[in-house]
């Protein structure tokens, strides 16, 4: 039986049944409700696209009536060719005193930015790039926290038409120059340190060595963040934030308008099988496709306080950022969201700071769930209307944590989709019920399907997330791609000009999705396909288990499905607490779900941005090579996997 968790109201106050009248009136339709309007989306996309650009108020020169050139083709596709707009222009269009961000160091450091305040310290640093020779397709590399310094940064970046790509400071060296090193930025902007859980971080080694690994770099800026101390490193052609954009001028900003698909950002993917690819994304197709979502997915108003946990080196923070188009005031922070002296920090900030939409992890609601925070009791959170979920699968155990301990009427709202299309596929929307573990929908204008293995399509039944028309948020390339092939390799091998995004996923009737995992890490169990997502949400509800992983091992001709789970802390792993979780498994799933060994370990391998890499401990298991170890938080825990006796 479905579980309905949360019904909306006041539907007709929101933009996204505004938005339905204006189809209607202009296409002379009746859509009544969200998935007819999802319907329309997708069979009239350009129609779509073309009326939610002027519904959105993005500040542009459509050219010409020309919505979308080579449409029949996914990878050559071209939305609005004849467009010309400036990033930078509409997310500073808002200008007062109210404030534009708002930023928590941890529970050290507060600072904020008014619009106004905003607008000029992006002009004058703007104005600093202009002057040491920045010029249309240079690229700009941030090694910075999430912090008012880094969106300043990428403001001043976009408003030259230059590019932005960043990293966050915990990466290591060698991560930063598998990264930077394929784009040669130009310039340079980096911090001095970063917080972490209380602990400072120096930064000013690091920046030193990528600085002299990277020849293209031809200027720095450093950002004084953790201490105003004078630091007794010197950095190459080194210059001060703050003596760059705290004048007594009040400069303009001239806002040059550049092609609709010149690229905006160059984003990474995670590197955790070979060196990270370079994701060219457009300056139109993310600020149209956020646009989309924030306003008829999320109903992001004027004035309105958005939140999501992120850091530099993940899209959420760009798809924060855009959320200025829509005047909304961004609230950032740095740092654990867990502190040791402090596990509600994040709620702490959500009171104090009156959120009215905050997203976080999956994981971080699992840890949550896990400490038993209970945020109902302890914190006014009665500005917050929508949370919104996304990094991994939401299991269902959360979303009644959330409902029982966090807010009873909140829309939460699970989202899924990737660096890849800087945006979702599927997400949320605060005119549809929530029902327990399920995705709302499908976001408007993406033909989301799921396909079986022979490429037809299935309802009702699990199978591969794909996407069968063009988008304006598809990479405009990836860098230094000769012919698209690493495009084309990645994305339509599977299904020949069909978008294949590696989600094992299952579509309702009632329009929304299931998430089972990443189909490439999928067990196969007698020829049954089992998403690791549905081992997880019976595994981590067990009092003992803190987290798992679970991943396929060849043997004796065959294979094998190995559990891997991180205990609570002074819990070992005992006959009984095995037999415990295999009866967990097999009750709430089938036989056939239940793990050939299960093996306690210190630790859970991670990306940085926090999600498990079951490839790399399928290759650490198998004695293979793992590229790129440095993108992992803690690539040391692998050894561990690698030499363990049962497993030999």
């Amino acid at each position: 039986m479905k579980k309905l968790l949360w019904s909306p109201s006041e539907i007709e106050n929101s933009q996204a049944w505004k938005f339905m009248q204006e189809v209607n009136q202009k296409h002379n339709l009746k859509l009544k409700n969200f998935h007819e309007l999802y319907e329309w989306s997708c069979q009239s996309s350009e129609h779509f696209w073309d009326l939610f650009l002027d519904f959105s108020s993005i500040i542009v020169d459509k050219g010409s009536s020309n919505i979308l050139k080579n449409g029949a083709n996914l990878l050559e596709s071209e939305w609005f060719p004849d467009a010309k707009l400036n990033f930078a222009e509409n997310l500073l269009s808002r200008r007062d005193d109210s404030d534009a961000v708002i930023f928590w160091g941890e529970d050290l450091y507060k600072t904020s930015l008014t619009f106004n305040e905003l607008y000029a310290q992006v002009a004058n640093l703007s104005i600093w790039l202009r002057g040491m020779g920045v010029k249309k397709g240079d690229r700009i590399a941030g090694f910075l926290p999430n912090m008012p310094e880094a969106i300043v940064s990428m403001l001043a970046t976009s408003s030259l038409g230059a590019i932005w790509t960043s990293c966050s400071p915990d990466f290591g060296v060698q991560s930063v120059l598998d990264r930077f090193g394929q784009v040669e930025p130009k310039v340079f902007i980096c911090v001095d340190a970063y917080l972490y859980n209380g602990k400072v971080f120096n930064c000013l080694e690091k920046n030193q060595s990528i600085i002299l690994k990277l020849p293209s770099i031809e200027r720095t800026i450093l950002v004084r963040y953790v201490d105003d101390k004078p630091i007794n490193i010197t950095l190459k052609n080194s210059t001060n934030f703050d003596d760059i954009v705290n004048t007594d001028e009040s400069p303009d900003l001239i806002f040059e308008r550049f092609k609709f698909n010149d690229p905006l950002y160059i984003l990474f993917s995670s590197g955790t099988t070979g060196v990270p690819k370079c994701i060219v994304h457009g300056v139109g197709g993310t600020l149209i496709q956020h646009k989309k979502e924030h306003n008829l997915h999320c109903d992001i108003k004027e004035g309105e306080r958005v939140f999501y946990f992120s850091t530099c080196g993940w899209m959420m923070w760009n798809w924060l950022i855009s959320g200025l188009a829509s005047g909304a005031t961004l609230m950032l922070y740095d740092g654990s969201p867990v502190l040791k002296n402090n596990e509600n920090i994040l709620f702490d900030y959500a009171d104090q700071e009156k959120f009215n939409i905050m997203g976080i992890s999956a994981k971080f609601l699992d840890t949550c769930r896990k400490l038993e925070l209970n945020p109902m009791n302890s914190h006014n959170l009665s500005s917050l209307r929508m949370m919104l979920s996304t990094g991994s699968v939401l299991n269902s155990d959360c979303f009644d944590y959330v409902y029982e301990k966090i807010k009873s009427s909140v829309c939460l709202s699970s989202i899924s989709g990737g660096t890849d299309i800087v945006s979702c596929f599927v997400l949320g929307s605060n005119i549809l019920p929530v029902y327990r573990g399920e995705l709302q929908t499908r976001g408007l204008g993406m033909s989301v399907e799921v396909w079986d293995e022979l490429g037809s399509p299935v309802n009702g039944r699990k199978g591969e997330l794909v996407c069968t028309k063009t988008f304006p948020s598809k990479p405009v390339m990836f860098w230094d791609d000769k012919a698209m092939k690493k495009y084309s390799n990645s994305y339509f091998k599977r299904y020949p000009n069909i978008w294949h995004h590696g989600d094992y996923v299952k579509l309702l009737d009632n329009g929304g999705m299931v998430f089972y995992g990443r189909s490439d890490t999928t067990l196969n169990r007698g020829g049954v396909r089992i998403g690791t997502a549905e081992i997880y949400r019976q595994v981590e509800v067990l009092e003992e288990v803190f987290e798992s992983i679970v991943v396929e091992q060849n043997w004796d001709d065959d294979s094998r499905i190995i559990l891997f789970v991180r205990l609570k802390e002074a819990i070992q792993l005992t006959d009984d607490l095995k037999e415990k979780i295999a009866k967990q498994i097999r009750e709430n799933t089938s036989p056939r779900h239940v793990p050939d060994l299960i093996i306690q370990v210190s630790d859970i391998p991670r990306t940085k941005s926090g999600k498990i890499v079951e490839i790399a401990v399928q290759k650490a298991i198998h004695g293979l090579p793992i590229e790129n170890k440095s993108a992992l938080e803690n690539p040391q825990v692998l050894d561990e996997y690698h030499h363990h006796k049962e497993l030999q």
